[in-house]
């Protein structure tokens, strides 16, 4: 067996691995899923008759996309409990001591989170339509919103793994996530279009790498909240990929540290 297809395999069986954990503790789905869907109700029906577009359109169009990729970053928080709690219980030592490949454990974490997270998109779309949410365009391209977004999650897995192994600890790792994860989402087009914000704020909202997935799978749904004058307003699609790929870049050093230590 070539040291790819040994990878693959070895690496699909962590992800079954940490998969089984999931099953094995539906509660969890739950208490995760709750969040976003409060978001989507609080802001869709409490908030959302008081909340204005800059172009004009239901907020409740313009908000799903956003929650959709809200949900993807607090997802960073389950990634880097998960690494913690190996890593404390002596797990990643005990399959390091065994003939696997190297890479395995981390590819089986990505793996499992991005199979987690396409469960969590077809969960949120089936809430977003009951709540009124559509899309405008063709299918392909609300795939390729989809796509985006799970492209910004399997980014967002490796700074959770990068969090996980730099502290083991998973009561410490949640709360370390989270006075990073919630500024990211404040500051970001998620709630507010940065052209309602004051111009410094706006600034930094627009060049936020959550703004950009929001602002591509806004224009692909056909969802309202995709004007701006600015660089960053007219060309989200490139920058949501281009904001990923330097994320991975960044943190694949951390990767390499996991494996070969």
């Amino acid at each position: 067996m070539t040291s790819l297809r040994r990878g693959l395999a070895d690496g699909w069986t962590m992800t079954r691995r940490n998969m089984a954990h999931v099953v094995r503790a539906p509660e969890e789905i739950v208490i995760y899923f709750s969040l976003p869907i409060m978001f989507v109700l609080v802001f869709g029906y409490v908030f959302g008759s008081g909340m204005s577009v800059p172009d004009g359109g239901d907020y409740r169009e313009y908000l799903l996309p956003g929650v959709f990729v809200m949900t993807m970053l607090y997802g960073l928080g389950a990634t880097a409990t998960g690494v913690a709690v190996d890593v404390s219980r002596g797990v990643v030592d005990r399959f390091r001591s065994i003939d696997m490949a190297r890479s395995a454990l981390l590819v089986g974490r990505s793996g499992a989170d991005l199979l987690r997270a396409l469960l969590e998109m077809a969960t949120l779309v089936v809430c977003g339509l009951l709540v009124g949410w559509r899309w405008r365009e063709g299918v392909l391209d609300a795939l390729a919103a989809v796509g985006l977004i799970l492209l910004l999650r399997f980014a967002l897995t490796w700074v959770g793994i990068y969090f996980g192994l730099v502290v083991p600890n998973p009561d410490t790792v949640a709360v370390v996530v989270f006075p990073v994860a919630f500024p990211l989402t404040a500051l970001s087009n998620v709630f507010v279009a940065p052209d309602l914000m004051p111009h410094w704020l706006g600034t930094v909202a627009a060049w936020n790498p959550l703004s950009a997935t929001v602002a591509a799978s806004r224009e692909l749904f056909g969802n309202p909240g995709t004007g701006g004058d600015s660089w960053v307003a007219q060309h989200p699609l490139p920058l949501a990929v281009a904001w990923p790929v330097l994320l991975i870049a960044v943190f694949a050093r951390w990767r390499s540290a996991a494996t070969s230590a």
